[in-house]
């Protein structure tokens, strides 16, 4: 039972994560944009734990934990947590996919180079 709900978590969310956005981003800027991508997927981690437990709340303010403001309950919490999650999987769809070719092909970054870059230029004598 935990080697599948192992895989089936990290089966998903780890390509989104680890594998789109090293096929998506242009090769110049694949680390820089790689690592932006990380760090905004850990935010975004950080604050669904810390929004789920407040949202979680009771909506009657006597029966929610000691200093919590009344949320909207843990049913309604997971509604929204269902179409975020869904909203997500729509999201990853609709990312480009490769077909084969190289993605310095797909955003035309190599267009328009002669082969004659500052280091192979010929400076007279």
């Amino acid at each position: 039972m935990y080697s599948l709900t192992f895989f089936f978590a990290n089966f998903g969310p780890n390509a989104t994560t680890f594998v789109v956005p090293a096929e998506i981003f242009p090769a110049r800027l694949r680390s820089t944009c790689h690592g932006i991508s990380a760090a905004a997927g850990k935010a975004g981690a950080i604050v669904g734990a810390f929004g789920f437990l407040y949202a979680s709340q009771p909506t009657d303010k006597s029966k929610t934990d000691a200093g919590y403001p009344p949320g909207i309950g843990v049913r309604n919490s997971l509604i929204v947590l269902g179409v975020v999650n869904f909203l997500g999987m729509l999201f990853t769809f609709c990312v480009p996919e490769p077909k084969g070719k190289s993605l310095e092909e797909l955003s035309g970054e190599n267009e328009g180079e002669s082969g004659e870059g500052p280091i192979n230029q010929t400076f007279p004598v």
